[in-house]
């Protein structure tokens, strides 16, 4: 008689549309032999999703806000508490509760992904009292996780030295991949924004920069809480010719757009240690495609690009200062000769399929 492989549940509180991170690791926990059933939710706007692993999502009542999150975590736990599984694995704190009480009640195995230092995202820090509560429920679950990674070493280090958890680092690196050469680049050069549409992306800085930058379109590729607040700006601006928003995109529809940029942005605010510490997928999805990269001065962001060289780091937000470094790396020949070069071997070094060896050495011992 076969023996059924182990299964991990997994879970997350967005539709899995685009959570290329998500996908990267269930894709590598299958690879090692496991079972996989990736949990969601579905939206109105939701598109289809296929994968070579399960997937459910939950259709709820409450979209956002408190509600939401009461929802899905009771969804959740009910889902959890009779389901097969051999290993919990939780995506951010907001999906960290059921699974915490689920493991203490069946005796199950939790591994908690911190996508980011989520109590510290901007959405939470002007709200003390909603701030307070998440910094609460982290304080009575995060000390008691065994087995944790996250996305860069800061957050691996403040997550220790305030719950002695020794936190591994899984850096949202993407799939090595080769890109078809982008034949004949029209002289308009290409300046692409993917990711959320959220506040603290120093998207309103972007466009209002594009006021200063001539012979280039900015490209918005994805979908967000301020997409309208953003759309409205350009229409006053009158800046619908050199401004243009996607909305969400596939990750297959990212891949063919990435690479025709001239340059990807990475320019977050430094709105609380979320932000302060981040390392974002686009990021390390630019270099992949061989796009050089304008981030703001931020640690993390800023010891990749020194690393490697492959573009520019801003030390203003200010949008006439931003358009002279979107300009100078738009047309600075000698230097964007240089980053293109150095993308070569960037993108062979950045690659999740070195990246995963951590991921093996966590989960292996589940097998």
């Amino acid at each position: 008689m076969e023996l059924h492989k182990k299964r991990i549940i997994v879970s997350v509180t967005n539709d899995l549309v685009s959570d290329n991170r998500v996908h990267k690791v269930c894709s590598s926990l299958q690879n090692m032999g496991f079972e996989i059933l990736l949990l969601g939710r579905k939206l109105p706007g939701s598109l289809h999703v296929e994968r070579s692993y399960q997937t459910k999502r939950f259709n709820l009542l409450f979209k956002k806000g408190v509600w939401f999150y009461a929802e899905y975590n009771f969804r959740l736990f009910l889902f959890l508490l009779f389901a097969r599984a051999d290993v919990l694995l939780a995506n951010d704190l907001d999906s960290l509760s059921a699974n915490f009480l689920v493991s203490k009640i069946r005796g199950k195995t939790l591994v908690y992904d911190s996508h980011e230092y989520f109590t510290e995202v901007p959405e939470l820090i002007h709200r003390p009292k909603v701030q307070k509560v998440w910094e609460w429920l982290e304080g009575k679950m995060l000390p008691k996780i065994k087995n944790a990674y996250t996305v860069c070493n800061s957050i691996a280090q403040v997550y220790h030295t305030k719950y002695g958890v020794d936190f591994k680092v899984v850096r949202n690196i993407p799939m090595a991949r080769t890109y078809n050469q982008i034949q004949n680049k029209p002289e308009t050069k290409t300046i692409l924004y993917q990711g959320a549409v959220n506040i603290g992306r120093g998207l309103k800085q972007a466009i209002a920069a594009m006021k200063f930058v001539e012979g280039a379109k900015l490209i918005i590729a994805g979908d967000g809480d301020i997409k309208p607040e953003l759309e409205k700006l350009v229409a006053d601006e009158k800046l619908n010719n050199k401004v243009i928003f996607t909305g969400r995109l596939s990750l297959e529809e990212l891949a063919e757009l990435t690479p025709q940029a001239d340059l990807g942005l990475s320019i977050e605010e430094d709105l609380g240690l979320n932000y302060r510490y981040a390392l974002p997928n686009k990021l390390f999805d630019y270099i992949q495609a061989q796009v050089p990269v304008l981030v703001t001065n931020l640690p993390e962001m800023v010891a990749i690009v020194q690393t490697f060289d492959v573009g520019e780091i801003t030390n203003s937000l200010n949008p006439e200062d931003l358009a002279a470094k979107i300009n100078d790396a738009l047309h600075n020949n000698a230097k964007r000769s240089i980053w293109l070069s150095n993308l070569k071997t960037a993108a062979t070094e950045l690659t999740w399929e070195k990246e995963e060896r951590v991921l093996r050495e966590i989960y292996l011992r589940f097998l």
